[in-house]
């Protein structure tokens, strides 16, 4: 029971610390995920691409 409450009380303390993010913030947050997710998605569209030049010759 001692850990239960031990870990709602850290759960309490994380929610206090944390804010919402501004506009700005979160615009910043959504376009660097964004570009992320291209990267890996270009990586793997040129790693898919050798694979299938390899196949192929």
């Amino acid at each position: 029971m001692g850990r239960i409450r031990e870990f709602i009380g850290e759960c309490k303390r994380v929610l206090q610390v944390t804010k919402r993010p501004d506009k700005q913030e979160f615009t910043t947050i959504v376009k660097i995920s964004a570009l992320g997710i291209a990267v890996i998605g270009f990586i793997g569209f040129i790693i898919t691409m050798i694979a299938q030049f390899i196949r192929g010759a």
